[in-house]
């Protein structure tokens, strides 16, 4: 009785074993997780025009929405966005809160400790933004003394910190707010990516101006949680067809009004 006893209390050890292994080996792979939900979820601050934002009717709208969407349908399932501060975006996505980030967020060292990315989707960089009418602030020099505004988390929060002698570097969880502080005069200049800057001068004719040149140069790319090995491999082989195919300069065209994705723009 008791060598059955024993032989039974195995049985089911190893079977609980095996049960927690495919358990811990299914949970680890996101790619078939999210095939096997048929949803690809993807985090992004939805504050941040034209790479996502809300629309007049409230519509999630911009380039990296188009571009997840393209992206999950190669995957041949369906993008659900979720929306989430840009700072806390990256230990939201390590919390598993969605699947990937597309939300303009640039590769830098210090995000590459915590999470991986793709190749670049595209090349963005930090530009300064000032009123239209604004005479005193001709180049980046002349930001001496001056207020600057950006959005708390970003890389142009970074880029704002190692510009000297500045007046003062105020910081707004949207990018939106620092343009609405920048109208009312309560800053002097904004820092954002360029395809940001672009957008709102091409939105407000006349009421802003990008000055030239760019404060730094910084490749765009899609964040994932650290070892999700296949969903990344996947989702940058639908990237590589999507640019072959012409689909990114169309997203490109539409919402910056030039192809950056010409060799002359990719240089």
């Amino acid at each position: 009785m008791k060598k059955i006893l024993s032989i039974i209390l195995t049985v089911l050890m190893v079977s609980t074993l095996l049960v927690a292994c495919g358990k811990k080996k299914s949970e680890g792979n996101a790619l078939q997780n999210v095939k096997n939900s048929g949803k690809l979820t993807i985090g992004l601050d939805d504050s941040y025009p034209p790479m996502e934002f809300r629309d007049s009717k409230n519509n999630l709208v911009g380039f990296d929405i188009d571009l997840g969407k393209e992206i999950a349908k190669k995957l041949g399932v369906k993008a659900e966005f979720i929306t989430s501060d840009f700072n806390g975006i990256l230990l939201a996505l390590n919390a598993s809160k969605f699947n990937v980030i597309i939300s303009g967020l640039s590769i830098t060292d210090k995000r590459k400790e915590t999470i991986d990315f793709s190749k670049p989707y595209i090349m963005g960089g930090q530009v300064i933004a000032v009123r239209s009418e604004e005479t005193s602030i001709k180049s980046f020099k002349d930001l001496k003394g001056k207020v600057l505004a950006c959005q708390l988390g970003s890389t142009g929060d970074k880029a704002a910190s190692e510009i000297k002698e500045l007046k003062e570097v105020k910081k707004y969880d949207k990018i939106t707010e620092a343009f609405h502080e920048l109208s009312s005069k309560r800053v002097d200049a904004v820092i954002m990516d360029a395809q940001v800057g672009g957008y709102y001068t091409t939105k407000s004719p006349g009421e802003y101006k990008i000055l030239d040149g760019m404060v730094s140069k910084e490749p765009m790319g899609i964040g994932f949680k650290k070892n999700d090995k296949e969903l990344k491999d996947a989702i940058q082989k639908a990237i590589d067809e999507l640019k072959q195919e012409g689909t990114l300069s169309k997203l490109s065209i539409k919402w910056f009004g030039f192809d950056a994705y010409a060799k002359n723009m990719e240089n």
